[in-house]
């Protein structure tokens, strides 16, 4: 289910929480007005400000982008998934397509934590539970893989980071969200996104 936090307390980092910002292009002026009212971020001197180092509410953050699929629509949340491997933090070695895909979930796990500890721990590869997970299956003797994300953000959110990742090591990729699965647009905990190449 779309927008709803798996568990309270759950906090995301500043620098994955400017995706929005910069995914809304000529509406960033509207991003930015419904993160302050979703109370994140501040405004000093009729600047917004986002500390990068800063932690936010995840339920918060689902809200405003409830707000952005209400109000402005789809697309636009694509174009923020788009936007988050340029401003989360990933694992750096991610060096084609397969672990791109891979990757998702560990980045997904490095920008969000719960009381003050992350829920991937880099030392021991440790990952804590609490938001669900960006899933990875390798089809085998096939450019293909399926990945069945269960998390509480958008279904089009969710596409536009696997489109990104994807892309980045094979041009040509197409990934279809797959309509036969459940879907979170329609009250499911899970969508499932086909990766080819």
């Amino acid at each position: 289910m779309q927008f709803v936090p798996f568990e309270k307390d759950i906090e995301v980092n500043g620098q994955t929480v400017y995706a929005i910002i910069d995914g809304m292009a000529a509406f960033k002026s509207i991003g930015k007005r419904f993160l302050l009212e979703a109370g994140i971020g501040e405004e000093v001197k009729g600047e917004y400000k986002i500390d990068p180092n800063g932690w936010y509410s995840h339920e918060m953050w689902l809200k405003a982008f409830e707000r952005i699929a209400k109000e402005i629509g789809e697309n636009t949340l694509y174009q923020i998934g788009i936007k988050i491997p340029k401003n989360a933090k990933f694992p750096p070695w991610v060096n084609n397509i397969e672990n791109a895909i891979k990757s998702i979930d560990v980045a997904y796990h490095m920008n969000h934590r719960k009381n003050n500890v992350a829920l991937f721990n880099q030392k021991t590869g440790e990952i804590l539970e609490g938001i669900g997970h960006y899933g990875f299956e390798k089809v085998q003797g096939e450019n293909m893989i399926i990945s069945e994300c269960n998390n509480p953000y958008p279904c089009s959110f969710d596409r536009g980071i696997i489109t990104t990742m994807a892309k980045k090591f094979e041009s040509t990729a197409s990934i279809l969200h797959d309509d036969s699965k459940p879907c979170r647009r329609k009250g499911k905990y899970s969508c499932t996104y086909t990766i080819r190449w």
